[in-house]
């Protein structure tokens, strides 16, 4: 007892980040701000292991025993004195044929309920009886962290291998290892400047802007470019009316896809010329297009579907600290275009125009500005943001070798992150094991057949691949030879 007098406390409370605070305020009926995953194992998943691991390495991180508390002051991270792990492990089970139909409805029913927020924002819902094995759909409000920081949090929940079970030796906010983090990720010079090129000295800028969220307006003041972009973020107009958006309601629909080859997918955006992003994405607007042509929408060839697009300013070293590092960018997805190789060619173009864009800068200064004020503040900014797009899109490239939870084997795995505002849909891709997964989710009064249009995905990537197949390559060979090849498959493009 004496002892305990003269040991140091853990504080019972510590305001919320300016960033993380906008998370936590962009919460609504219609768009709750939970990043939401699911994980499928070939082997069942016994309760009281897995139990065990999220007590022993997720619990490790002390914010997920706190709960998050908006009072007058601001917001902050509050001990939650009650914390029971049995109130965010849960045990349940799927109706009827227990099929990917049921666990597709059981995801879309929990991410349309709120998590309650007298209690940690997260929970793991377990099916233990599933197709012969397990699955794991998980919850967690974007405010403690952003994506690639619990992608970070949630391998380390897995194994290499059935039988490893290391054990964390100290409880930490930052995990000193980012070796599962290196093994698995490239490092942010190559997944965000593939295709944003960002480079260092703007992550600094946007490290500094995080620390000081009031020096986003020095930087707009000192910098013409950031300047610039400000009056084209300010000037961008709204988004196009498709049944892509529209009036939001409480319920969302969620399905994923069989997933794609990723060694096929690098070969051929090789052979075409164009990064393995620039591939997804034009199979995704191939998709989109494809869906609104089924429903017999009017598509002029100037229509896009512009999709905002998180890009990860995270240095490598901070790859386990949780809260939110990222900024945006805006893409307008060329879903007018009907020829799939001029499409393709087209959103390269776009994403090469981002190079060296701003926009991420900006908008993490932004919301972490906003974040700090008053909520009166943060509202006009996230209706005019949400106004200009229909989508949010992310891709996060995942472990490139099989993993383990529990000792069951993970054999998919899929991801989806909130929508803000009056966005209603949200397209994750996620690299795992060699192979891509698309997963969507869309407001059920927006789409309400999710599956209609990510089942889309596999027959637009496999156009390009039949192109890339019956061109005659050598080293002379273009875009116009590419477009006559394909051509001769579906015909001139309209």
């Amino acid at each position: 007892m004496i002892l305990d007098f003269f040991m140091p406390k853990k504080k019972e409370s510590e305001r919320i980040s300016g960033i993380d605070t906008a998370w936590l305020r962009m919460e609504r009926p219609t768009n709750l701000m939970m990043i939401t995953g699911v994980m499928i194992c070939a082997g069942r998943l016994e309760y009281e292991r897995l139990r065990e691991v999220i007590e022993t390495r997720f619990l490790k991180y002390r914010r997920f025993t706190q709960r998050a508390v908006q009072k007058a002051a601001g917001a902050f991270w509050e001990n939650d004195p009650h914390f029971d792990i049995s109130r965010h492990l849960l045990r349940t089970a799927l109706p009827g044929r227990a099929d990917k139909t049921e666990l597709q409805n059981l995801a879309s029913d929990l991410m349309s309920a709120p998590l309650d927020f007298s209690k940690p924002l997260w929970q793991f819902h377990l099916v233990e009886d599933y197709q012969g094995g397990s699955a794991l759909i998980l919850r967690i409000h974007h405010c403690y962290a952003d994506g690639i920081a619990l992608i970070h949090v949630l391998l380390s929940l897995t194994d290499p291998a059935p039988a490893a079970t290391p054990t964390p030796d100290e409880e930490t906010e930052q995990a000193e290892d980012a070796g599962i983090f290196r093994r698995f990720f490239e490092p942010v010079d190559k997944v965000v400047n593939t295709t944003l090129k960002l480079g260092r000295e703007l992550v600094g800028e946007g490290a500094d802007i995080v620390l000081h969220p009031s020096h986003a307006l020095d930087y707009a003041r000192n910098g013409a470019r950031l300047a610039t972009e400000i009056a084209r973020l300010a000037l961008m107009s709204d988004d196009s009316r498709t049944r892509f958006k529209g009036e939001l309601g409480v319920s969302k629909r969620v399905a994923w896809a069989e997933p794609l080859d990723l060694r096929e997918v690098k070969t051929v955006g090789k052979a075409l010329g164009c990064s393995v992003n620039d591939i997804l994405l034009a199979a995704v607007a191939g998709a989109l297009r494809d869906y609104l042509v089924e429903k017999g929408d009017a598509i002029p060839e100037s229509l896009h579907v512009r999709a905002i697009i998180p890009v990860n300013l995270r240095p490598l070293e901070n790859a386990a600290r949780l809260g939110n590092f990222f900024g945006l960018v805006f893409l307008a997805l060329p879903v007018g275009i009907a020829n799939p190789l001029e499409r393709l060619y087209e959103v390269r173009r776009r994403m090469s125009e981002l190079k060296e864009s701003y926009q991420p800068i900006l908008a993490l200064g932004l919301l972490g500005t906003v974040g700090m004020g008053p909520n009166l503040l943060q509202q006009p900014l996230l209706e005019m943001l949400s106004r200009k797009a229909s989508a949010v899109m992310t891709n996060v490239p995942g472990p490139r070798e099989p993993l383990y939870l529990s000792g069951a084997r993970i054999a998919e795995m899929m991801f989806w992150v909130p929508q803000a505002g009056s966005i209603g849909m949200g397209v994750s891709i996620l690299s795992y094991n060699d192979r891509v997964h698309f997963g969507l989710v869309a407001d059920k009064k927006l789409v309400a057949d999710p599956e209609a249009v990510i089942d889309r995905f596999a027959g637009e990537f496999e156009k390009l691949l039949l192109v890339t197949l019956m061109c005659p390559w050598d080293e002379s060979v273009d875009s116009r030879q590419l477009e006559r090849s394909l051509q001769a498959l579906t015909g001139p493009k309209t």
